[in-house]
């Protein structure tokens, strides 16, 4: 059984993609961001970036004690390397893969996120900012639907834990979404992505969590998502 440390967002779907796909038993914690949930002390003996998703694996390959791990990119790994499933077992084939996965962590979710950041959260409108990240949205938009052409997904013509982390970073501000219209590959993929049974239910287990709502963010929403800085010990 996994223990998975959840909030409905872009990072937090990744793993319900993965668990969905590969069946494993899981169970939601749920960690209320808006409120706060990330900075309790029995939260952040798992987490200490103080950020989710985590997992908690009770039943381990080494059969040991429990196993827990922090960062999106992380568990994916953790999960196939657990399963074998959804990466390659060829050196290349995994190269490729791992690849695309720090690509989306190191580029196209903290990016992607800034441009949301600035045009639907900040609390006065920046024009350089909000410039400067839609361009470069729209140019990993641009590198991403230059490796799918010709490729049923992102690593070849497997599904694999490369798609599951970038998937959910497409334009995820239904409140300002990015143009897709120039990159036809991007989106010949979401839909197909999309309409992947696995898919469909990792999806409503976030909305199982937290039903969409309209509401603005209140004030103290914002100082806890937004106004953290240094804690020393």
């Amino acid at each position: 059984m996994i223990d998975l440390y959840y909030w409905p967002t872009p990072n937090g779907h990744k793993i319900t993609l993965f668990l969905e796909e590969a069946g494993l038993a899981y169970t939601i914690k749920p960690v209320n961001i808006g409120k706060g949930d990330q900075f309790q002390s029995d939260y952040l003996a798992i987490s200490p970036n103080n950020k989710m998703p985590a997992i908690v694996d009770h039943a381990p390959a080494d059969g040991g004690a429990p196993i827990s791990v922090f960062e999106s990119g992380a568990i994916l790994l953790y999960l196939a390397d657990k399963t074998g499933r959804f990466i390659p077992r060829d050196p290349r084939g995994r190269n490729e893969v791992l690849q695309w996965l720090f690509w989306q962590m190191g580029g196209l979710g903290p990016m992607t996120g800034q441009y949301g950041h600035f045009t639907v959260y900040a609390p006065e409108r920046i024009e350089y900012a909000i410039e400067r990240y839609t361009r470069e949205a729209q140019r990993l938009l641009g590198v991403l639907d230059r490796q799918l052409a010709g490729r049923r997904f992102i690593a070849g013509d497997d599904y694999t834990i490369a798609d599951m982390a970038c998937y959910p970073w497409i334009s995820p501000y239904s409140k300002a979404p990015l143009d897709l219209a120039p990159f036809a590959e991007v989106r010949r993929w979401q839909e197909a992505i999309s309409q992947r049974e696995a898919t469909q239910r990792a999806y409503a287990r976030g909305v199982e969590i937290s039903p969409p709502t309209n509401q603005p963010l209140g004030e103290e929403e914002r100082r806890i998502l937004f106004g953290q800085g240094a804690v020393t010990r």
